[in-house]
């Protein structure tokens, strides 16, 4: 059978979910030769959704942890493919993608067309900026690993300002505001009061970290983490108060400037380093390829991840409105755990429509097994359920970052291996003596 005859699967979409489905289909039917799987990615390289807020800190080297497609796809069977999905023709079976341009707005890859047998859809999510004024143009999200970089730069560039000036520091001048008390937020405000400090020292003596480093976090709900458990809530705002960051919960952003945020309380903070971390939806794209929608721009699929349209089109993730099990009203949260059960079922489906077995794909019931919130060096919190411990338990302290830190191993483990993790985390030992515990450019 040559390669025309293959039945081909797209992939578009390579954050955690995509790209974990992409290797595991690429090492059992690409490379037994049974299907040709292509993954399709905006960016060159994926780095796990869930360090963003270490890297916007610093504490993270991104150059360390980011995996190039190129390489995954030669590693494992698959093809990859640069670009930006922008339309879908459903009738032949293709799919178009954008030119791509490099920095400059120069050209580099012309407009290209993939044909497909099943396409899969796993572009996640980005932020919700609910229309409010000015977020777009004086606040970051960190949705990208671009972003988070950018943050940082900025970030640190503001700490070596304050260091050189000849005046004094500036109220708002080194104030960190973060908009949204979800697991972002709060994860993001422990790193940077870490990261900061050290920082600052480095022989940045001027600073005053306690004196003139603050970060504020700005929550419209009454509090912390409003979607996980009160317990949870708690636990995280007694640590966030021991490190003096500033809480204004039950107050709503309306205007993000360039000086700083205005509340519905009617009060201003000044800062010119404003993370938006409140809400999602799915990319504005995604409502204008004639497939389903809701009002997040997120695909409406079938309890089977195919869409209400076109069975031969799947979609899984923060991309994709399904139901929590069949016949549910309810649909499944956009969290990591859900893209990964998803991922995992979509493989089984798919080897088997590759076998020609349409009729008894798997259905998707969400399992919930719970949420873990980590506070850097500080603490982690956590509330485990499901079928792992047959109810709800709370832990917090290391048993909590431990199970933190292996979330990070399993996705490593999908994308590379036993013993591929086990080199990294002995490399990332030894080497870890020898370099600064934050990036210092």
């Amino acid at each position: 059978m040559n390669s025309r005859e293959l039945h081909k699967v797209v992939i578009v979409g390579g954050g955690a979910g995509g790209l974990e489905l992409a290797t595991k289909l690429g090492d059992s039917l690409g490379k037994k030769k049974k299907a040709e799987i292509t993954l399709v990615d905006a960016k060159k390289t994926h780095v796990w959704k869930p360090l963003l807020h270490e890297i916007a800190a610093g504490s993270l080297n991104p150059d360390k942890d980011e995996l190039d497609y190129l390489a995954q796809a030669h590693w494992h069977h698959f093809h990859f493919r640069l670009g930006m999905m922008d339309g879908i023709d459903r009738e032949n079976k293709k799919i178009s993608l954008a030119p791509f341009q490099d920095s400059e707005g120069n050209e580099v890859i012309p407009r290209r067309y993939f044909s497909y047998d099943t396409l899969v859809i796993a572009v996640g999510s980005t932020i919700n900026n609910f229309g409010i004024q000015g977020v777009a143009e004086n606040a970051i999200a960190l949705d990208t690993q671009h972003q988070a970089e950018r943050f940082h730069q900025k970030l640190h560039n503001a700490i070596l300002k304050a260091q050189t000036q000849k005046d004094e520091i500036k109220p708002g001048q080194l104030e960190v505001v973060i908009v949204g008390a979800g697991a972002t937020g709060v994860e993001l405000a422990a790193e940077l009061h870490k990261a900061t400090r050290e920082m600052t020292a480095y022989g940045l003596d001027k600073i005053n970290p306690d004196r003139d480093i603050h970060i504020s976090i700005v929550e419209a709900s009454d509090r912390l983490l409003p979607a996980l458990p009160e317990r949870m809530s708690l636990s995280v705002r007694r640590e966030l108060e021991k490190l003096n960051i500033k809480l204004f919960l039950g107050e709503s952003v309306v205007e993000v400037n360039p000086t700083g945020i205005k509340t519905s309380n009617g009060r201003f903070i000044k800062s010119s380093l404003v993370v938006w971390a409140a809400g999602i939806k799915a990319p504005s794209f995604l409502s204008r390829l004639g497939l389903k929608t809701n009002n997040i721009n997120q695909i409406n699929v079938l309890p089977s991840l195919q869409t209400v349209d076109d069975p031969n089109i799947f979609a899984f993730g923060d991309c994709a409105s399904c139901p929590i099990k069949p016949g549910a009203i309810e649909t499944v949260p956009p969290r990591a755990q859900s893209a990964h059960q998803q991922a995992s079922m979509l493989v089984k489906s798919i080897q088997q429509i590759v076998k020609g077995k349409f009729d008894i794909l798997p259905q998707y019931r969400y399992q919930d097994y719970g949420s873990l919130v980590n506070l850097g060096s500080y603490s982690t919190v956590g509330n485990l359920m499901g079928s792992i411990t047959g109810g709800s338990m709370f832990i917090e302290g290391l048993i909590a970052r431990l199970m933190y830190l292996l979330l990070y191993q399993m996705h490593l483990l999908a994308l590379h291996g036993p013993s591929v993790v086990f080199f990294r985390l002995i490399a990332k030992f030894i080497t870890r003596r020898t370099e600064a515990h934050v990036k210092l450019h």
